[in-house]
């Protein structure tokens, strides 16, 4: 029996899990080069199993394809196949010119491209049956995957999670820019000053508040305890690069995250696996790279430049997938929503209708929906 977990009427209300869990188990690898670690991730998630690579075309996609593609090659295997979601009419998600030019430098011949349309939506038909048949999950985009992974049976596939915080602005990296003379003058010293004394959480604070100044469907009371939420976090996250990584694999919302995208895989006997946050990854490019990166292309540079064009690892712009999410259906449920379903000393319902019927709706709003719709069919539909 499958066992997820059940967000909080807090966790719902702001669409994230604060705080982190226990360690993994099995300790990351210190030695090696990292390219050399993430190529013996993606041969052990293969396992013998033809595979596929969720591919957006972004940074991570593109190098978690890239990574697999020349293990194939080295080991005589048969390439990965790329799998694309395409969008049509959601101009700010079409990353077809990167996708293409990645796929083109890398030779391969293979390429599922799928055109989706309203059975994305996060109140589509297969999300209201995976709703009422799993109940609320985190993340809300969970109850969208098994079209895609009923396809891909018997395969490993490979994504580019975690990318985005692996190479990403960690604590350390105020400090190396002050270190190597990068940045506006006084601006990377005040930083590298807070990062060092996660005692004072103005810094943290600060930014946490920042953060959450845009959600305007929530409370105050509600903003005000998710900015010391996220605060608590930033000053938890180690200094150090190396154990700045390791602190990635215990924040809950990833492993929460992971494990409910795990389950739903094998579901479908897929067998899914993140290579970038693969524990002997995360090992060697700590041991690699104990500073980090001065910025998100010097590390893409560094563990996969070999393999891709330099355009791509340098990029700065990335594709939003909010109107893919949260489209007609959505629309559709906001105009006639009667407000019920959500905890009114948490959220401001006349907020968060305008929201969802907002030209772009806000991601963060998700799972409030899933609940709204969940509460607007009967609690005794959800098994």
């Amino acid at each position: 029996m499958t066992s997820f977990y059940r967000p909080t009427a807090f966790e719902v209300a702001v669409c994230w899990l604060p705080g982190t869990v226990p360690a993994p188990a099995r300790p990351g690898g210190a030695g090696g080069a990292p390219l050399d670690a993430l190529k013996a991730s993606v041969r052990r998630a293969a396992a013998g199993r033809p595979v596929a690579v969720t591919f957006s075309g972004g940074r991570d996609s593109s190098a978690v394809l890239a990574v697999a593609t020349a293990v194939a090659r080295e080991d005589g295997s048969p390439d990965p196949v790329p799998v694309t979601f395409r969008y049509p009419g959601v101009a700010e998600a079409d990353e077809s010119a990167w996708q293409e030019s990645v796929v083109r430098h890398l030779g391969l011949s293979s390429w599922r491209q799928l055109d989706v349309g309203g059975e994305n939506d996060l109140l589509g038909d297969a999300a209201r049956e995976s709703l009422l048949r799993r109940g609320l999950l985190f993340p809300a985009t969970m109850h969208v995957k098994d079209a895609m992974l009923r396809e891909l049976r018997g395969h490993a596939v490979l994504t580019g999670e975690g990318g985005d915080e692996v190479f990403g602005d960690r604590r350390s990296r105020a400090l190396l820019r002050v270190v190597r003379g990068r940045g506006r003058a006084g601006t990377p010293r005040r930083a590298a000053v807070g990062s060092v004394l996660p005692g004072r959480r103005w810094r943290e604070r600060s930014a946490a508040a920042r953060a959450t100044a845009a959600l305007t469907w929530l409370r105050p009371e509600t903003t005000a305890r998710l900015a010391d939420e996220i605060a608590r976090d930033a000053a938890a996250e180690p200094l150090p690069y190396p154990r700045g990584l390791r602190w990635l694999r215990r924040r809950r919302a990833s492993r929460v995250f992971l494990d409910t995208f795990g389950q739903v895989a094998a579901e479908h006997d897929v067998a899914l696996a993140h290579p970038l946050l693969d524990d002997d990854f995360l090992g060697a490019l700590g041991a690699r790279h104990p500073w980090g990166f001065p910025d998100r292309t010097a590390g893409m540079r560094a563990v996969v430049g070999s393999l891709l064009p330099d355009a791509v690892c340098a990029r700065s712009d990335k594709a939003s997938f909010n109107r893919a999410y949260l489209g007609g259906a959505t629309r559709d449920f906001a105009l006639r929503w009667g407000g019920g379903g959500v905890d009114p000393a948490l959220v401001d319902v006349d907020g968060l209708r305008a929201a969802w019927l907002s030209g772009f709706p806000p991601g963060p709003t998700s799972l409030l929906l899933q609940q709204a719709w969940l509460a607007s069919v009967g609690a005794e539909a959800v098994r």
